[in-house]
């Protein structure tokens, strides 16, 4: 992609937001900054042009997740690259399967976030970590593969695990943090 480039940067931390989008600006032309679901998609309708939307997957109470097809629907050729702090198998399946053209695991850097938005999506090999994760992560991806089946619902999405649905809430509440997410990283 050339430097004429306009993005759209949806992030709900405004600091962590204002540093990518300034690492993100020497590499790109034009910067639209969101921090939550209601304001970019106020924002997907004023844009002219959209060359790219980056989404940070947890916004707040949002979804990063159910920007895509607003942002597809009004922009087709957009590549969308979906972050998130907390990376799983099932979250980079939800994503592609919604229109995603990449995934990335934060924290990403500028050339990272510049280069997954760039790479032909034919070309990602699913590469297998050397160690299996931890049964805590395990849990954590089938937890969010049948929320995401059931759209999100943790009344339907506790019925099909067969769980109380105020224990599917508690294990919600405890999934897995960064520091454990890299040090499984880091044994792959």
């Amino acid at each position: 992609m050339s430097e004429n480039l306009a993005l759209l940067l949806v992030e709900d931390d405004e600091m962590l937001a204002a540093q990518t989008a300034r690492a993100l600006g020497r590499s790109a032309a034009q910067i639209d900054i969101a921090h939550d679901a209601d304001s970019a998609r106020a924002l997907i309708q004023q844009l002219q042009r959209l060359d790219a939307a980056i989404l940070d997957q947890n916004l707040g109470q949002d979804n990063g997740l159910d920007l895509i097809a607003p942002i597809l629907a009004r922009f087709p050729r957009c590549k969308v690259l979906l972050l998130t702090g907390y990376g799983s198998i099932a979250a980079a399946v939800a994503a592609t399967h919604r229109g995603a053209h990449n995934y990335l695991t934060k924290p990403a850097s500028a050339s990272e976030i510049l280069e997954a938005i760039n790479a032909d999506p034919a070309s990602l090999g699913n590469t297998l970590p050397a160690t299996p994760p931890s049964l805590q992560r395990l849990e954590w991806e089938h937890i969010q593969r049948t929320l995401e089946a059931h759209d999100g619902n943790i009344s339907r999405a506790a019925d099909a695990l067969g769980i109380h649905r105020r224990t599917l809430q508690r294990r919600l509440k405890k999934r897995p943090s960064a520091s454990q997410y890299q040090r499984e990283k880091g044994s792959d």
